[in-house]
């Protein structure tokens, strides 16, 4: 499956018949479930159904929100080599 990386997975997607299948692991979809209840959902997934427009603001704080959870995890391994 297609990912986007940085110091790790971000997220990762996929398009199936119905829907665009985006997994920002349990943690993306936690922090932002309020504003995701709106699309079919599981604990690391959400659906966003082709024919409608993408909410490319909420994606694009969901990938922010993962890339400093991976970035701080980086952080925190580099200090524990030291």
């Amino acid at each position: 499956m297609p990912a986007f990386e940085q110091h790790g997975i971000l997220v990762y997607y996929a398009a199936n018949k119905q829907h665009i299948g985006f997994y920002p692991t349990a943690n993306g979809i936690a922090a932002f479930k309020d504003e995701l209840a709106a699309y079919k959902s599981s604990k690391g997934a959400v659906q966003f159904p082709f024919g409608e427009p993408l909410p490319a603001e909420l994606i694009r704080r969901i990938v922010a929100r993962r890339t400093a959870e991976n970035e701080a995890k980086a952080g925190a391994k580099k200090a524990k080599k030291r």
